[in-house]
């Protein structure tokens, strides 16, 4: 049985994750812990826990270190740093689920954050834990810098054109729509429900934090620099994120040959859905679940290459967060991938 301990718990993320973990085979969740809610239940905090008899605790890594083999951080984008250095110093196994250690580049986080990056040698060692594309480092991983939930939802929606060159990579842009839990659980007026009810709003064109997140991963990909457009809406939904792509293909193809190269790129992929001709994707479809469904479609009158769209949706508590971490657990230690995941998304 794997020991783990989630630091920071209290949020969305934290409270997924021990929904998930609760059900894990291999799986025994040792500490959670939350500043502002320590020597509370849990299950004050998330109803849906009745059942259970854990309690917030204050992280102090001295008391947790030998308690848990392997760590889970849902702490905030700057704070993580440092933890993640102490706990690979003591030889345990972190999942950080932070933007602190996904950019390889100190100078690329500082321009983006806003903040230096005190550990810069560890970004290195961190490994991008989207499986689809880096499953092998993965699995060898003692850092797993777990991806954003916007950067999943576009990656897996451009991988297989960007892997075999099939679009012009200076043409893409990514529409991306996301519910409000992806603001984080603390309160704040933007999110309140009488801003966010019947509204739909644009945010962070050209600064949000997520876009040389997918940069760097598309470009490691087709193994050359790309920037991309990155806009990012917020609307009035609990969660789910969905995304639109539009690129440009480098020549004619038909509709079938790309259907083809996805579910050729996705075949062994167990959270990857390729849906069938015509199908859209729905937020509604993933929610609760660790699936990214996909389609694309063909806009030939665009001229000389065509235009290809894609839409990818997913729920990104899940596949953009805690789902996704869990699967990059049981990769590591070589569990089932699908352990403590294979649940069908919700009725209405």
């Amino acid at each position: 049985m794997l020991n783990v301990a989630i630091l920071g718990g209290s949020g969305y993320t934290g409270g997924e994750l021990i929904r998930l973990l609760q059900g894990h085979p291999e799986v025994k969740i040792t500490a959670v812990t939350s500043e502002r809610l320590s020597g509370r239940l849990v299950s004050d905090t998330f109803l849906n826990f009745r059942n259970t008899d854990v309690t917030f605790e204050s992280l102090k890594l001295k008391n947790l270190i030998g308690r848990a083999d392997l760590f889970f951080l849902c702490l905030p984008h700057k704070t993580s740093q440092k933890t993640v250095s102490d706990l690979h110093k003591a030889g345990r196994k972190v999942i950080d689920l932070s933007a602190d250690y996904r950019l390889k580049s100190a100078r690329v986080y500082e321009d983006w954050y806003q903040t230096p990056h005190l550990f810069s040698p560890l970004l290195k060692k961190a490994v991008y834990g989207l499986p689809e594309i880096n499953r092998d480092n993965i699995r060898e991983a003692s850092i797993i810098a777990n991806p954003g939930c916007y950067p999943t939802s576009a990656i897996l929606g451009l991988a297989p054109v960007i892997d075999r060159e099939y679009v012009d990579a200076d043409s893409i842009i990514v529409d991306a729509k996301s519910g409000t839990s992806g603001a984080g659980r603390n309160p704040a007026q933007p999110f309140m429900f009488c801003e966010v009810n019947e509204s739909v709003k644009a945010y962070g064109i050209s600064v949000h934090r997520h876009t040389p997140e997918i940069e760097q991963a598309l470009s490691g990909l087709s193994k050359k620099k790309i920037k991309i457009i990155f806009i990012p809406h917020l609307i009035p939904m609990d969660r789910g994120i969905l995304s639109t792509i539009y690129v440009r293909l480098n020549n004619k193809v038909k509709l079938s040959d790309i259907q083809k190269l996805f579910r050729e790129y996705y075949n062994s992929e167990p959270f990857v859905r390729i849906l069938p001709n015509g199908v859209y994707p729905a937020t509604k479809a993933v929610k609760g679940t660790n699936f990214c469904d996909i389609s694309v479609f063909l806009d030939k009158r665009s001229g000389k290459g065509h235009s290809l769209i894609i839409v990818s949706a997913i729920d990104n508590l899940i596949k953009g967060a805690s789902g996704l971490a869990v699967q990059n657990m049981n990769i590591m230690y070589n569990f089932e991938e699908t352990a403590g995941l294979m649940t069908s998304s919700p009725t209405p």
